[in-house]
Formats: structure tokens, sequence, C-alpha cells
């Protein structure tokens, strides 16, 4: 999601579904290098174990428990040709699928359903996404006034009017733009702007010189060529278009910063009049009149990168007119491709999905469908799915879990003997005012003023995402709304929010395929829910980032100078270790990028263990399916990350995403885990263990 780099403190993900996997394929070892002798292959049973059938016995837990705890199951289930990755969310999203297409073709076969009724939008929303016919007979019509502002742009006021126009269509043309809480007076919605605009992943696309980025970046410039062909140049003027487009692109991404220096909220947090950013940055553009062009009579703007916008206003001065008419034409089609006709929507998978993520073909149109309708009428959609497949028991349970959580962390806070008095009651302060949303709103947002209807599947998605701009900037100067949501319930995913010093925890999170909630031991549901979602989400709140904010969701320093001087010293122990992981030759992961979401596997961990050696389970100790509760425990949080993907999909991970991939998200934060090591018998030259001396201790 764009707006969490461009705005880095707005939310912190799990990133279930989507997060990056490594692939372990491994040979099977030889005898002497066994697994622990209570780590045996599982028992017999008359049912199948939920972790048990996919332990590799073959692989020693102590040099590598992802693969161990997870290698069967990965063998048996390679990624699909349609897929980038696949893994336990993936599934999930199968069986969801299958329950959002029954609700969508019932809503599309009601002939009488009322005007502006959630049948009438989801029926006719479905209805044009699914026709391939529509798209390809109306070609590019459905832009056809977006194509014909750009074709007039002559100067750069007027390529500005364009790209302005372009933003409330979801279109990042030369920035980011968005209406979000005031990070420093969580009160106020305040207007955002920060940087964006590339046609890449992320800005070291442009310049990293690994071989697959390189070869990643030479087909993005293929694709420009083919795309402008597309939209009728010839071949040398659209050779000359994709080369000037790239170029422009890549200063663009030389004064945006990197991916690492995004995650600093004070350092991105600059306040300052619309008119100050006029005079000192962007002379070309006068942001108090666009931003009253929206009705945003905004005071003060607060600008993530100030010196990108310099940036800007140098390039588009520099840059020669037809150029800037040539990016904004080419975004415009790229980011509406999948919604119009086959060759454009073909030509843009060829490189976002073939090239850059590694699927070998398309998915089927109705899932693609299902997911632009996500996005576009989710909570709608999500209004039927949890009336229908959410029942409240469930979400009494994780609400259950939620406060052993909070118990649980609030003891470890009371044990810490690195953190003074002082800065223990705050955290004490900011734990108990943590917020949690479970399963689904309580209140549901009013989509009234959305228009659906069966023109066409980008008109659709064009009234959507126009829709979604003005209900954020309608917020401006309102009471902020703390009982929204940012999620649909049908996501497989969760978020901690710092400006709320929130939890959302939707209720497709906590699903295991297979397996119904009430037959899975607390062992699992510990590891599987409480640590790796609960548990990581709420220590979101006191990570390197979001420890910044207070109680109330303030950017504010409420802690003492020596107890933050002691926690970064253990943060970069952290940072340090995934450093050195290496998943892809020549690709590191970066442990500076990534050291909030590494804390919170981390942290949610440890809270996620405290909290299940409360229960019956663990104190009784008896083994299931030939694992101790302890065991079942490690089990159930390796069995949250059963992802693998394509290697073009993990090297897009590497460089633009703060999430580290499934294998170093398990193996990772274990081999800090003193328990961890008595699970498995770990014992000292495995590659899972580490000296005493070198592991972190944070929370």
């Amino acid at each position: 999601m764009r707006n969490t780099i461009a705005f880095p403190s707005l939310l912190a993900f799990c990133v279930v579904a989507s997060a990056g996997i490594s692939g372990c394929d491994r040979a099977p070892r030889d005898a002497a290098a066994k697994p622990a002798a209570d780590a045996a292959a599982p028992l017999a049973s008359a049912k199948p174990d939920v972790v048990g059938t996919n332990v590799d016995a073959s692989i020693n837990p102590g040099d590598d428990f992802f693969t161990y705890a997870n290698g069967t199951w990965l063998k048996n289930n390679p990624i699909p040709a349609s897929e980038a990755s696949w893994g336990i969310g993936k599934i999930v999203r199968e069986d969801l699928y299958t329950n959002l297409r029954k609700i969508s073709e019932q809503a599309a076969a009601q002939k009488d359903a009322p005007a502006g009724s959630d049948e009438q939008k989801i029926g006719d929303f479905w209805s044009t996404a699914t026709d391939e016919g529509l798209a390809d007979h109306a070609g590019l019509a459905p832009l056809k006034d977006q194509l014909a502002q750009i074709d007039a742009v002559k100067d750069v006021p007027s390529a500005l009017d364009a790209g302005f126009a372009l933003q409330p269509l979801g279109i990042d043309a030369f920035f980011d733009v968005g209406v979000f809480q005031d990070e420093k007076a969580s009160d106020v919605m305040a207007v955002h702007v920060g940087q964006g605009g590339l046609g890449l992943p992320e800005r070291d696309y442009y310049f990293n010189t690994e071989e697959g980025v390189a070869k990643a970046r030479a087909a993005y410039v293929v694709h420009l060529h083919n795309m402008f062909k597309l939209l009728g140049a010839d071949e040398a003027a659209a050779s000359a278009s994709a080369t000037q487009v790239m170029a422009f692109e890549t200063a663009l991404a030389k004064v945006s910063r990197k991916l690492e220096d995004l995650r600093d909220p004070q350092k991105n947090y600059n306040k300052m009049a619309p008119g100050e950013l006029t005079q000192k940055y962007t002379p070309s553009i006068a942001w108090t009149d666009r931003l009253s062009g929206w009705k945003l009579p905004a005071p003060y703007i607060i600008v993530g990168q100030p010196e990108f916008f310099g940036g800007l206003q140098a390039l588009l001065t520099q840059t020669p007119v037809p150029v800037l008419r040539d990016y904004l034409r080419v975004h415009l089609v790229d980011a509406y491709a999948e919604f119009l006709g086959k060759d454009i929507d073909a030509e843009n998978f060829d490189f976002y999905g073939r090239v850059l993520s590694g699927q070998k073909e398309q998915r089927p149109r109705w899932k693609r469908a299902l997911d632009a309708e996500n996005r576009a009428i989710g909570m709608i959609l999500g209004r039927i799915f949890v009336k229908e497949y959410f029942p409240e028991g469930s979400k009494q349970r994780y609400n259950t879990l939620v406060e052993a959580i909070r118990t649980a962390y609030g003891e470890r806070i009371d044990r810490l003997d690195w953190m003074s008095a002082a800065t223990k009651a705050k955290a004490r302060e900011k734990l108990a005012s943590v917020t949690k949303k479970v399963g689904y709103p309580d209140k549901w947002k009013d989509y009234s003023a959305l228009v659906v209807g069966r023109n066409s599947y980008a008109e659709n998605v064009m009234n959507a995402r126009r829709w979604l701009f003005n209900d954020r900037v309608a917020k401006f100067g309102k009471p902020v709304d703390r009982s929204e949501w940012e999620m649909t319930p049908q996501t497989y995913n969760a978020y901690y929010n710092p400006s709320n010093n929130e939890i959302v925890l939707p209720a497709a999170q906590f699903s295991i395929p297979g397996f119904k909630d009430a037959d899975v031991d607390d062992a699992i549901v510990y590891g599987y829910a409480a640590a790796s979602t609960i548990g990581h989400e709420i220590t979101h709140g006191f990570d390197d980032e979001g420890r910044q904010f207070d109680a109330a969701g303030n950017l504010t320093d409420w802690w003492t100078k020596e107890d933050a001087e002691k926690f970064q010293q253990r943060a970069d122990v952290m940072a340090k270790q995934f450093d050195a992981y290496e998943p892809l030759p020549g690709l590191h992961i970066n442990g500076k990028a990534g050291l909030g979401e590494n804390i919170a596997d981390f942290g949610g961990l440890l809270i996620g263990l405290d909290a299940f050696k409360k229960t019956e389970q663990y104190k009784k100790g008896e083994k299931i399916a030939g694992y101790t509760p302890l065991q079942r425990f490690f089990l159930g949080y390796a069995l949250s990350w059963i992802f693998e993907e394509q290697e073009a999909k993990l090297r897009q991970q590497l460089l633009s995403d703060v999430h580290s991939p499934a294998k170093w998200r398990v193996n990772g934060p274990l081999s800090n885990m003193p328990d961890f090591y008595e699970a498995f018998d770990v014992k000292p030259g495995q590659p899972m263990y580490r000296a005493e001396a070198d592991r972190v201790r944070i929370w």
C-alpha cells in the first residue's frame, strides 16, 4: 500500500496474505542429522493433525525450523502457475473466493434489486467485471476524458492540472497526497503529501545492480514501449517515449528517500503552511489554490519528504512537455489496464505479473474480479460475509485472547531490567489504552453516494476510487472517527494504527484451512493467532516507530533519554541479525527497513508464549500427535508463515517491502528464544543457535 510508504506512520500491517516467502527446497539430511527425540514424526491418528502433517522430519529443527515445520506442506503444494506465491493465506483466500463468488453471483442474478442497494451494487460490479467482451468493446473509451486532458497539456501548469485530476482516480502522478490524522495531533485530520509517482515498485529498482533487478529495469522500458504502441504510437515514437519516461522516473527516484529512511516518523513529519511549501520547494504548484480545488482549506500541510518536492520542481521545469504528457498517459493506462480490453490487460500482466512477480499465467478473470470488487466495495461485501460466515462465538474467543495477550505484555514490561520505572508507567498506560477491533466493524460505512452501474468495468472502478478519495477529503475539518476500519472483515491480514493506538483483527485472519476454530487446541491458537497476529500487532505499538507515539496516538517522546538509548542499542542487535540474511545471492534483508516488523514478530512470540504458559494445556504438558504443548506452540507459529514465492516476487519484496520473507520471520526471532532451544533440543553449532550474548533482548 503506497500510502504506508509516503506517510510511514499511518499503519503497521501484519501482511500475511501478501507477505514475501522464501523457497526452501532442501535435500534430505543424512542419518547423523536427526530431529530432537520429542520432535519425531507425529503419531498415527484418526484425523490428520493441524501441524503434524506439515512437518518434514528429515530436517533438523535446530538447522532450519521453518523447513522442518512446513517442508512437507511446501513439497506437496507447489506454487500454481497463475500465482506469484502460495501458502496458508492463499488457501484461506481460496475459501473466501468461494463464499464471495456465491454472494456476488446471487446479487447479479437479482433482477429487481432496488437501485442503490447493496445487492444492486455488488451485482452490477460483478457483472461488468466478469464480462471480458464488454471491456474489449469499450476499449479506451472509459478513459477518454482523462486522455483528452492529457493530450491538451501544453506547459507545466496544464501538466499539473492533469496530474492533480488523476489523484482522485487512485493515480499518484508526480507525488502522493491524502487526508489522514495529524501524527502529532491525532484528533485532527490533516493533509499529507509525500514522494511517489514511480512505475516500478520502489526507488531502488532504478539503481540496484543485482542481475535480476537490472533485467526487470530493462523489461520496464520494453513494457513502456509496448504500452505506447497500444496507445497508437509508431515504433520510433514508442521507443523514444519509453526511454524518456524511464529517464524522468529515474530522476524522480533519485530525489526519493530510501525505504529505511521512510520509517523515521519524526524526519518524515514536516509541518508547513501551503504557501511555504510553494515558496520554498515548488513555485510551480500553488498549493493553497490546488487544495481549495478539492475543498481542502488547509492551514498547514504535513510534508513527508521536502527535498523530494524540491527535486520535483526542478524536474518539472527541465522536462520537455511531451515527456510529461507521455508520463501521465502511461501512468493512467497502467493504473486501469486490468479493467480495460484484453490487449492492454495482457501487456500490463506481462510486466507486473510475469516479470516483477514471477507468475507464469494470468489468474482466472473471476478471481481478479473479486479482488477488484473487494478493493472497491469490500465493506459492502463484508456486511453480508460476516452475517453468513463469522459466528459470534469466534469473535468472543479472540476478544478474550487479546486480553490474555495484553495481560502477558504488561507483566513482561514489569519484569524488564533495563527500563526505568518512569518509562514503564507510561508503557503500561499506553498498553491499557490499546483499542481492540475484532472480526468486523460495529458501525458499517455508508456507501450511498457511490454509483455502480453496468456501463463498464473501468467506470465502476473509477467511481469507487473517486468515492474513496472524496470520502477521505470529507473527513477534513471534522472530528476523527476512531471507529472506522481500514480493512474489510474478509481480509486475511491485520494492522496496528499508531494514531488510534489500536489493533484491528479482521474475521478472516483467524482461519486455518480445513479446521473448525473449536477443533484447534490452544497451543496452536496461541502460536498461530496470539503470537503471530495479536501479539505482533500490539508489539507494533512499542517497536522502533510505534514507541514514539503515546497512549493517545500522538507522536511525542515519552521515554527517558537513557531508556531510549538502551532500546536503540537492543534494537540494533536485531537489525544486524537480519542484515546478515541473504535470501537471494547479492540481495540481503534490509534489517533497518524491516526492524519494526521483526521486533513485532519477536515481541509477539514472547508475549504469546507467556500467555500460553497460563493455559491448562501447557500446565498439563500432554502430547498431541507426538508433540509437547511447547513444541505445538512453535509449530503453530510456523503454520502462520507457510508461504513460498517465485524468485521475482521474492526479489520485489526484498527491495520494496518492510516485511522479511516468511522463512526468516520464523527462523529469525526463534533463534533468540531459549524456550525454543529447550523445546527442540537446539545445540551450539547448529544454524538456529545463537550464543547467549548475541541474542536480542528487548521486550
